[in-house]
């Protein structure tokens, strides 16, 4: 097993500039599918998930330019809305596609369930929770499968438990549903904040989607 060796009683010079949050990353490069705008992201962390995750979108027929640590994604010509089973069974948080999917397609379906460390149970109801409400439709044929009939409509929701990317989800899927969404009892999370600001400035220049009028309430 890997293990860091630390000699402390020396004082500490320098400067580094961290690398981006992973948790963020994730529902960020997701949101890439709400518009068929490009999507310029900095900074991002270069590590196995969000690799995985630009796999999964690349999969699927977005267009992503790499240079450095910044990512350029442009989703215009999405060649389908089901991400390949094998890749979105190694990350969790693959999850954070269904909401985007959901509100600009009307469809999301997958063959397996999203990855991700093993830490006890970790259901997806309160995701299901929200996309229904919103008006998706779950759908069991042999395969994961939700499907909105016309545009998503905003309403108020009471989360059965506080769930990051269950915010997330719902947060993307309000960005194009008619109406406002009030999202309660969302977990204190500074990731739900940073997302949301960022989504709700690509919202306002986006040719794909309304004015996003999502609210979340403690």
């Amino acid at each position: 097993m890997t293990s860091f060796i630390i000699e402390g009683g020396r004082p500490l010079r320098g400067a580094i500039r961290p690398i981006g949050n992973k948790n963020a990353a994730l529902p960020m490069l997701a949101a890439c599918l709400l518009t068929d705008e490009p999507i310029i992201l900095h900074n991002l962390p270069r590590i196995g998930d969000v690799h995985t995750m630009m796999s999964i979108l690349g999969e699927m027929g977005v267009d992503i330019q790499e240079q450095a640590n910044v990512v350029t994604l442009c989703a215009r010509s999405l060649r389908t809305a089901s991400p390949d089973p094998a890749l979105f069974s190694q990350i969790r948080g693959s999850l954070t596609m269904m909401g985007p999917l959901l509100a600009r397609f009307g469809h999301f379906q997958v063959k397996t369930s999203a990855g991700g460390d093993d830490i006890g149970r970790r259901r997806i109801d309160t995701h299901l929770q929200v996309l229904t409400t919103l008006g998706a439709v779950l759908e069991h044929n042999g395969k994961f499968e939700l499907r909105a009939q016309g545009r998503l409509r905003g309403r108020d929701i009471l989360l059965d438990e506080a769930s990051v990317t269950a915010t997330e989800n719902g947060i993307m899927a309000a960005a194009l549903a008619q109406g406002v969404t009030i999202c309660a009892t969302r977990p204190a999370s500074r990731t739900c904040r940073i997302c949301a600001t960022c989504w709700s400035k690509w919202a306002v220049r986006s040719t794909a989607s309304a004015a996003m009028c999502s609210r979340c309430m403690a």
